[in-house]
């Protein structure tokens, strides 16, 4: 897998290929006019941050925690239902898991949702779950499916002209499962204008939007010509629809927009100082050093690469601040890495704890001081969550993927490492949503089950839509029929979570 130093000339033509793929699974996509036509509700917010922690976050060690068990060699592992202890919060009641005191501090302004319930796919595969959390809908379907920006961006439009109005940051497409991954990172058929900007790497963000260094005015121009002539020779130039072609050429349109506008400096987070980016960054960040790391499985990945997703929090709130209408930024979904924790559970946490805790509090903050907070809805969530024993549900048992030893003898086994679909944590911050409250409530013993308040994706995203005034029953027609924003379109927005009742 590449590191921010790694990507060339050939990167781009495999961006072109992307590019002409998504467009031509692009039909000519309208809103649906039915009983009641499209109007935009009123609004609680402007702009999205998804903060996606890919891979499983197990609600237990994080926003959710139970009894603790301290590690002991030959512990039973039934025993374990929390690997750290607890810690009080900003809210009388209410404790996370040790390691996230900073986001602890924050959580009066936030809702804790703790009954977030994964669908039933069958055999657990990551990519299979992010694909429904990201566009609503299970795999496969007989369309392709337009990501939650990308529904944001073709409905309310860029909130600057010169910004992209779906940012992704974080993650890289050229490892394990990047090709699953890159199945529902996509407009979709609503077009490639209204797909995801992406920037792998925040540290380097401020390339991504410069022509490359000693790239004279008139070399760009003539490779942007060129560029028009690949196209004009490429599948949707010579068998795509008018509006297939319109639509890759606006979102190239869009780029060149974007490159010669002050906006792009929203993008170098140079520009910041040092003490600021060291409160997102732990340790802060010489931008003349690139991420990079060791993959193993021990925790040195995580470890190395701390600072990562804080620079994404970072580069986050510049954009927001710049006008962009929703960001994601990742801690990276990559196979047996980050969250995904299928050994070595609690020494990963340890360092994604570092990772998450002061970045996002951080961002709070920033966005609070700014007066931006009110406007713009923090999701911060992910597609599962982990157990040490429970697969699945308890009443939905399948395969078992992780084995789990009779007594744990070495930390290699003290972790969450199964994947647990009955419960899941989702922190909410701004756009309108409720500040220190807690919607739902779990079992205090294993298996941590759901047992008030379920929350399901299709009413998650229904009131993300509501906040920014998208009816959840909104549909675009595609070969002749309603492609609904919710599934079927019967998301429902979840009014507890909103300081304002959706009804008065």
């Amino acid at each position: 897998m590449k590191t921010s130093k790694d990507y060339t000339r050939r990167e781009f033509v495999r961006g072109l290929g992307a590019a002409t793929l998504g467009a031509m699974a692009a039909g000519h996509s309208r809103p649906v006019h039915g009983a009641e036509p499209f109007r935009r509700l009123s609004a609680t917010a402007d702009s999205v941050i998804v903060l996606w922690m890919g891979g499983g976050m197990a609600a237990t060690e994080t926003f959710d925690p139970k009894h603790y068990a301290p590690f002991e060699k030959g512990m039973d592992p039934r025993r374990v239902l929390s690997t750290f202890p607890s810690v009080p919060t900003s809210v009388d009641g209410v404790r996370f898991s040790e390691g996230l005191e900073r986001l602890g501090k924050v959580m009066d302004r936030g809702t804790l949702i703790r009954s977030y319930t994964a669908g039933d796919l069958g055999f657990i595969l990551h990519s299979r779950h992010q694909y429904q959390w990201h566009t609503g809908y299970a795999p496969p379907q007989t369309v392709a499916c337009p990501h939650l920006g990308a529904v944001i961006s073709r409905t309310l439009g860029p909130r600057d002209p010169a910004m992209p109005s779906f940012i992704n940051i974080g993650q890289r497409f050229d490892g394990g499962e990047g090709e699953e991954l890159k199945a529902f990172t996509t407009a979709g058929f609503l077009g490639s204008e209204y797909g995801p900007f992406n920037v792998p790497f925040p540290d380097a963000a401020k390339d991504v939007v410069a022509p490359a260094k000693g790239m004279a005015p008139g070399r760009f121009a003539s490779r942007d010509a060129f560029y028009r002539r690949l196209l004009e020779a490429s599948p949707v130039g010579q068998l795509g629809s008018s509006a297939q072609r319109e639509s890759l050429v606006r979102s190239m349109d869009n780029a060149h927009r974007l490159l010669a506008s002050p906006a792009a400096k929203a993008f170098d987070l140079t520009l910041e100082k040092p003490e600021t980016v060291a409160k997102y960054a732990p340790g802060g960040w010489d931008f003349s050093r690139r991420l990079t790391g060791d993959f193993s499985r021990e925790g040195s990945y995580e470890k190395a690469n701390v600072q990562r997703f804080g620079l994404g929090c970072l580069l986050a709130r510049r954009l927001v601040e710049a006008g962009a209408r929703y960001v994601e930024v990742t801690t990276e979904y990559i196979p047996f890495l980050n969250w995904d924790t299928h050994e070595h559970g609690h020494e990963k946490l340890v360092q994604m704890k570092r990772a998450i805790d002061g970045a996002v509090a951080q961002l709070v903050l920033d966005l609070e001081e700014r007066g931006l907070l009110d406007r713009t809805l923090i999701v911060l969530a992910s597609e599962f969550s982990r157990d040490m024993m429970q697969e699945g549900k308890p009443d939905k048992p399948i395969q078992d993927q992780v084995p789990v030893p009779e007594r744990i003898e070495s930390t290699t086994h003290y972790g969450m490492h199964r994947h647990f679909t009955d419960a899941g944590c989702v922190l909410l911050f701004g756009g309108g949503m409720k500040r220190g409250h807690v919607h739902g409530v779990t079992a205090d013993e294993r298996p941590c089950k759901t047992l008030k308040d379920r929350v399901v994706i299709e009413d998650l995203h229904a009131s993300i839509y509501r906040a920014l005034g998208i009816p959840p029953n909104l549909s675009y027609e595609i070969e002749q029929r309603p492609f609904y924003v919710t599934r079927d379109g019967l998301g429902k927005p979840i009014d507890a979570l909103f300081a304002k009742s959706l009804g008065g």
